[in-house]
């Protein structure tokens, strides 16, 4: 399932992302535009936004009513049934993984929609605090943007946050 996210979702576009889904966003983005990228690239549309879902041309949409960002993404999780997708990933289970799921968690950089790549850990020693480069033994690249990300604290914090809202 791929997405693309009105410019009044921004916030929910990079928790997506972080799940490992397909979102692109704009912030500034033209409906009509928003709407032929939709259809070009067979996304599903989530708006707020009552007047962009009447538009000729969009095929697939979530109309969301919901203002709160973990209100939205419970939505969105349940509508597209995602938790059966994403189920199987030691953050939702005690580790003991039976196969891989279909969103990686923390597969996608959650700036620019790009999947990340696998870097040595020698790349990253000039562009991440040294603590962490001490710590740490993988380091994952955007290709695009070049922001690094590792496993740390945040990733606790992700479970405890989608077991709160799910």
């Amino acid at each position: 399932m791929k997405f693309i996210a009105d410019s009044m979702l921004g916030r929910l576009a990079r928790w997506l992302r972080l799940l490992g889904c397909d979102t692109l966003y704009w912030p500034d983005i033209e409906d009509r535009r928003l709407v032929r990228i939709a259809g070009e690239e067979d996304r599903t549309l989530l708006t707020r936004d009552t007047r962009l879902v009447r538009m000729r041309g969009l095929r697939r949409y979530l109309l969301l009513h919901e203002n709160d960002t973990f209100e939205q993404l419970r939505k969105v999780i349940k509508t597209f049934d995602l938790l059966d997708l994403l189920g199987t990933h030691p953050i939702f289970s005690n580790g003991n993984m039976g196969c891989v799921p279909l969103y990686p968690i923390y597969s996608r950089c959650s700036l620019c929609n790009t999947p990340l790549e696998e870097v040595p850990k020698e790349q990253a020693k000039e562009h991440v605090p040294e603590y962490v480069y001490l710590t740490s033994d993988r380091f994952r690249q955007c290709p695009a943007c070049r922001k690094f990300y590792w496993r740390g604290t945040h990733t606790e914090r992700l479970r405890q946050k989608l077991k709160e809202i799910l």
